[in-house]
């Protein structure tokens, strides 16, 4: 017989005050009651209840029995009400992984907003380069820049990167600037290491672009070489050189005059930037928000 029935059991007959108030309050048999009392009696060879014709009452051992009994009972009920708490409420820890070029520049600005929404909610991110395997490495979502591989993963499409050329003010009145893409050897350029473009020394950079005829191919060389998005920022706004960051890291600057837009016909071509998470038919509401979060954010 079922241990847990059981014990349920004896706690209603002992609450109730009989065996046939049990069988009433639980929709049960009094044969089937009492068949409960008796597995218990036997499972622990010890009496439970002192019964006669009028009256029950618990054993010493009973009483003991009872309280240990009582306290099972709660703390499955306590365990159980956690459990659905947890299917409705974000909270625990959540894993994930990000680019340089994202994770550090805008996704940990983002996740303070992210944070105080979902104040139940840990975040674990790592931010890095590499191409985790979601699985083994034990992360439930992932920012992935460029082409997907082919992965049995979900994934939600995010607004592409796209890059520009910038540079301050005050770089371009001692420099001047370029009029033609061919033009960017002769100027300092600050780049971004993590593109695969460089070369194993650092000594030359190609730098792809979209212009109103086509794609151009230029190899620069760069004068300073950052991992880091808001890096190459202030590098710029400090006058260092010619910069080719994401437009959305520049824009602000740009509309300010704290930066100027170089050859502004020519452009990145758009890199791909999705959302990845395992497929599981059981999203955790931690997730769940989460992938809502950045949708919102950074969504199309």
């Amino acid at each position: 017989m079922n241990l847990l029935n059981a014990m349920t059991t004896f706690v209603r007959i002992v609450d109730e005050g009989s065996l046939v108030a049990a069988a009433t309050s639980s929709g049960l048999s009094p044969a089937m009651v009492g068949n409960h009392l008796r597995s218990l009696e036997e499972r622990t060879g010890m009496t439970l209840l002192n019964r006669t014709t009028r009256r029950q009452s618990l054993t010493e051992f009973g009483r003991v029995y009872y309280r240990r009994c009582v306290d099972i009972l709660e703390l499955i009920e306590d365990t159980d009400r956690l459990a659905q708490q947890s299917q409705a409420t974000p909270r625990g820890k959540l894993r994930i992984t990000a680019p340089h070029a994202f994770g550090a520049d805008w996704l940990m600005p983002a996740l303070t907003d992210y944070t105080a929404q979902y104040p139940q909610v840990n975040i674990d991110l790592v931010v890095d380069d590499r191409l985790f395997d979601l699985v083994d490495d034990q992360f439930e979502a992932a920012i992935r820049i460029g082409e997907l591989a082919n992965e049995d993963l979900v994934a939600r499409a995010l607004s592409p990167f796209r890059s520009v050329l910038c540079a301050a003010p005050g770089y371009v009145a001692a420099h001047g600037q370029p009029t033609e893409p061919a033009e960017l050897v002769n100027y300092d350029c600050l780049l971004y290491t993590y593109a695969r473009q460089i070369h194993a020394d650092l000594s030359s950079y190609v730098l792809n672009l979209v212009g109103p005829a086509g794609p151009v191919d230029i190899t620069v060389s760069g004068r300073v070489y950052v991992n880091s998005a808001a890096a190459l920022r202030r590098a710029a706004l400090s006058g260092l050189g010619i910069t080719f960051l994401p437009e959305r890291a520049v824009a602000e600057d740009i509309e300010r005059g704290e930066l100027l837009h170089i050859l502004p016909k020519y452009r990145s071509p758009e890199r791909p930037l999705h959302l990845v998470y395992r497929r599981d038919r059981r999203i955790s509401p931690k997730l769940r928000s989460f992938i809502d979060f950045v949708v919102a954010r950074f969504g199309r």
